[in-house]
């Protein structure tokens, strides 16, 4: 266990950590292996279980109290961990960043855990492509990821009921249950806002990849393994990291001098993922954008957020 952690904290090499615990190189590998796997067998029930209705709707009441947006059930987003390039294998882990890399799409909640994950898929690959293969993007897809049933996200007699939904950057396709900002320059100031609100419940995704790169800091360089065995490092980190954020959790900040570099970014990258927009996703966001405009919805600084310049 030592050993393991001394290798996933500190990102040292198996040279080094074999020389410092005394050991063969042969058998900081062996260690590695089986223990990331014994973390993953016996603790991801504990640490990663499956999400259930109640679970959905508990994330959904904390991304409304502590970050503004209703009937949010996670933030979804994929992370590139940077490996050393495998032999033979072309070019499918090359990514658009110039590295290769492995790809870790998660779902994230408020409180900065993850939910569920995806690991392995080629670094060439968008987000969007490895989400809709991925077993949670099925399930989304037909109907199966035991959402909540629909409920007003205004406390008003007349309100139609909203679905639940997920959020995610522009890389993902608009759906019924999946929103993303709206997209181009320009943009009216009610698109603005519900851009900056949705901006602020998606990060918590990236500040949960931030997090995990600090504090196992394997993920600070390419990882010298199989491709195989970093699935398996990043399954007991995935692990350790809700661990602590159950022991040791990381709190927000006050976030305010990011809000309006992170809006920027919502507004100046271009869709790379599908092009398809339903007339159902469209109206589903549209309501979303109303309610975020209106007096019921609204939060006192939005405006402010939006006008920075």
């Amino acid at each position: 266990m030592a050993i393991c952690l001394r290798v996933l904290a500190t990102g040292s090499s198996f040279q080094t950590v074999a020389f410092s615990f005394r050991v063969g190189v042969s058998t900081v590998h062996y260690t590695v292996r089986r223990v990331c796997d014994a973390i993953w067998s016996n603790l991801q029930h504990d640490f990663l279980p499956e999400p259930t209705a109640e679970t959905w709707a508990q994330n959904a009441e904390q991304f409304a109290l502590k970050w503004n947006y209703p009937n949010c059930c996670a933030a979804v987003d994929g992370k590139h961990v940077s490996i050393t390039c495998p032999p033979n294998s072309g070019s499918v882990f090359y990514n658009y960043k110039g590295t290769f890399s492995v790809v870790l799409m998660a779902l994230v909640n408020a409180d900065y855990k993850f939910i569920t994950v995806d690991i392995g898929d080629y670094g060439s690959n968008s987000d969007g492509g490895v989400f809709n293969r991925s077993a949670v993007g099925q399930k989304l897809h037909s109907g199966t990821l035991n959402l909540p049933p629909d409920r007003p996200i205004a406390n008003e007699p007349d309100a139609q009921p909203m679905p639940f939904v997920l959020v995610g950057d522009e890389t993902f396709p608009l759906g019924p249950h999946l929103m993303r900002p709206y997209p181009g320059r320009g943009l009216s100031e009610d698109k603005r806002i519900f851009n900056y609100r949705l901006s602020r419940a998606r990060r918590v995704v990236e500040c949960a990849f931030g997090i995990l790169a600090q504090r196992w800091r394997i993920y600070r360089r390419p990882i010298a393994m199989h491709p195989d065995n970093v699935v398996r490092v990043v399954k007991a980190t995935v692990i350790l990291h809700n661990m602590m954020q159950i022991m040791q959790p990381t709190t927000e900040n006050d976030l305010e001098e990011q809000e309006a570099a992170s809006l920027s970014s919502f507004q100046g990258r271009q869709h790379r993922g599908s092009s398809v927009h339903r007339h159902e996703a469209s109206r589903i966001r549209d309501e979303f954008k109303a309610y975020f405009c209106s007096t019921a919805g609204a939060v006192e600084w939005q405006q402010r957020a939006v006008n920075l310049k």
